[in-house]
Parts: C-alpha cells; sequence; structure tokens
C-alpha cells in the first residue's frame, strides 16, 4: 500500500490517495475505511473507492507531531479485516506555526505588523489568499488556545483608548475572510470592530480600503448588530 502524501498538518483536511499494490484488488462489495493509530489517538475515517486499486480519504486532525499507522480495513458480510497497513506523519505547516504565533501574539504590535508583511508576501494571487485564509483557520480551530485567551491581548477593552492593531486588523488587511469570522466568534471578536489602530482605521475601513467586498459586508453586517446589541 502507498500513500500520497505520506504527511499532513496537524489540523488534518487533506486529500489521501491509498494505492495498493497490482496483486490486490478492492471488492466491489467491501466497504473500507481507515485507521489513524497514534500515540495517544486513534482517528477512523472512511475511505472512498476511485478505482480497482485505489481508496481516497481526508485526513483527520491529530494532537500531536509524529509518525502514526494507518491501517487499511475492508468489511464483508459482517466481517472486518485488514488489508494493508503503511507509516503516515503528522507535522506543523507554515499555516499551523503562522497560527500559533498569531494567537500569541495578541496586543504585540510588532509582531502582528511583521506577521501581515510575512505572509503578504507569501502569496501571489486571489486563490493563494483563499488557499491562505482556509488553512490559516483549520490552524487557528485546531489550536489549544488558553483558558481566558482574547483577540485583544491582556486588554479587552480599548474602544476609548489609543490606536491598536488587533487580529481583526489583520484579517482584515489580508482579506482573509474565514479567518475574520472565526475571530468575530471568539472574546473581543465583536468589540474589535469599533477600535482605530494608530492610522485610524478600523478593521472595517481596512477591507473597504483595499476593496475586500464580501469581507467589508461581513463586519458591517457584524458591526450594526453588535452595536444595536449595545444601545438596546
Amino acid at each position: 500500500m502507498k500513500l500520497n502524501p505520506t504527511q499532513a498538518p496537524l489540523y488534518g483536511d487533506c486529500v489521501l490517495t491509498v494505492s495498493l499494490t497490482e496483486q490486490s484488488e478492492l471488492e466491489d462489495d467491501a466497504v473500507f475505511y481507515l485507521l489513524f493509530a497514534g500515540s495517544t489517538l486513534k482517528h477512523l475515517a472512511s475511505a472512498r473507492k476511485v478505482d480497482s486499486a485505489t481508496l481516497e480519504t481526508v485526513t483527520p486532525g491529530h494532537d500531536c507531531c509524529e509518525q502514526v499507522k494507518v491501517l487499511l480495513f475492508a468489511s464483508k458480510k459482517g466481517l472486518s479485516f485488514i488489508v494493508a497497513q503503511e507509516d503516515f506523519e503528522f507535522i506543523k505547516d507554515e499555516a499551523y506555526e503562522s497560527a500559533q504565533f498569531l494567537a500569541s501574539s495578541v496586543g504585540n504590535q510588532q509582531a502582528l505588523l511583521f506577521a501581515k508583511f510575512f505572509l503578504n508576501k507569501s502569496r501571489s494571487s486571489s486563490r493563494d489568499a483563499a488557499v491562505l485564509d482556509k488553512k490559516i483557520t483549520l490552524a487557528f480551530r485546531h489550536l489549544r488556545l488558553p483558558s481566558g485567551w482574547n483577540i485583544l491581548g491582556e486588554s479587552p477593552s480599548l474602544t476609548d483608548g489609543p490606536g491598536q492593531e488587533t487580529l481583526m486588523h489583520f484579517a482584515a488587511r489580508l482579506g482573509l475572510c474565514a479567518l475574520s469570522k472565526f475571530l468575530l466568534e471568539q472574546p473581543g471578536g465583536r468589540t474589535s470592530l469599533a477600535i482605530s489602530n494608530s492610522e485610524g482605521a478600523t478593521p472595517v475601513t481596512l477591507a473597504l480600503e483595499r476593496g475586500f467586498v464580501k469581507l467589508h459586508h461581513l463586519l458591517t453586517e457584524y458591526e450594526i448588530f453588535f452595536f444595536y446589541f449595545i444601545m438596546a
């Protein structure tokens, strides 16, 4: 059995192709599934038959960087048996490390500006931006954020204070719609919509200035709802 690719990021969501040897053939009336067996966690994933010797699945998320065993099972007439097994590795990719860095940098102006510059240089098209947005958001959802974590850092209410660059500003600058929606669901997310940075811009105005129409519409809807709730 061969796996392609042979590794996936910790947050998973990677299409995995399973190819059997020429001597093996997938039976039409059997159901196939994969067991990812790690040191502390096991994940069971269904597998879709592509042809007589190929299966596809989507990798699960895992709890740590390590090499795991992937066992291919076939189930037929109430009986399950192992068809093949192979090694597979879970790793931290650029998106996961970026999410870790951003999560630990709330309230750190220089770190957020550096991250903006670095990630902006790593994309070259709108498709790259969409892929980056999806991966970083998946990575954020997979992170174990500390208790009391707030996207505004240690100062959860800064609407009347000096300008501050927040994680929401960061997402708005790069047009990261999925990440923005995730951040809006976190403590401090909606409050951040009213915060201006050192240039006097809120996340909403940043999205508008950079032509991210979909993101601007999303943030505006949340902004209107938030202020209506505050005034009610």
